[in-house]
């Protein structure tokens, strides 16, 4: 099949892998990503974390495209993709030292966000640690007109939708145990957000 290409994930793939760099030790194993969404992060990172196994999650529909780009990479270091939807799956691994998820808050419905969360915080044990990337809004106020913009175009698509506000994220991540490590400023108005289950 054609892969599908997003030209955001491409963009922002080596921002992330520094921060990255920064945040996966060296004795971390498996790490799971929800969301996984075309593939290419997943392939991208795997590539360069050889001591963890990636596992790849998403909806059924996007399996094929990330089955793709896993085979294109050549990459071994991995599991999945498997079958995950927030609220209506069993949580899709187990021992997991890291969830990592991109651009998956503002297209879940804040219901949705919160039982992942939820579903996260009772998976993870003490030293696991969650790394959210996207857009955020700081105490209620979007960081930037583009954003707004984005927001808007979000709603109209799905009112259930939306840019989430960090100061939300942070209390449910704080209500399930984690402890917010480092929050990065990233290009395009994004963050990437680092927690540790404490």
């Amino acid at each position: 099949m054609d892969k599908p290409f997003a030209p955001a994930a491409q963009r922002n793939a080596g921002p992330i892998f520094d921060c990255l760099k920064e945040l996966i030790d060296s004795d971390d194993r498996r790490l799971l990503e929800i969301g996984s969404g075309t593939g290419q992060h997943g392939s991208y990172f795997a590539k360069e974390f050889k001591q963890l196994t990636w596992i790849f999650s998403d909806l059924e529909q996007n399996h094929q495209a990330i089955k793709a780009w896993i085979e294109d990479a050549g990459i071994d270091n991995y599991e999945g993709p498997l079958k995950y939807e927030s609220g209506v799956d069993a949580f899709p691994a187990r021992k997991i030292d890291i969830v990592y998820t991109a651009n998956t808050f503002h297209i879940m419905s804040w219901k949705k966000v919160k039982t992942l969360i939820k579903a996260i915080g009772k998976e993870l044990r003490e030293g696991s640690r969650v790394f959210i990337y996207g857009p955020f809004n700081y105490n209620g106020q979007f960081t930037s007109e583009s954003n707004k913009e984005f927001d808007q175009m979000l709603r109209e698509r799905d009112p259930n939708s939306g840019i989430r506000g960090f100061e939300e994220v942070k209390k449910q991540m704080e209500d399930k145990g984690f402890r917010l490590l480092k929050d990065y400023e990233m290009p395009a108005n994004n963050r990437l957000l680092a927690f540790l289950k404490i």
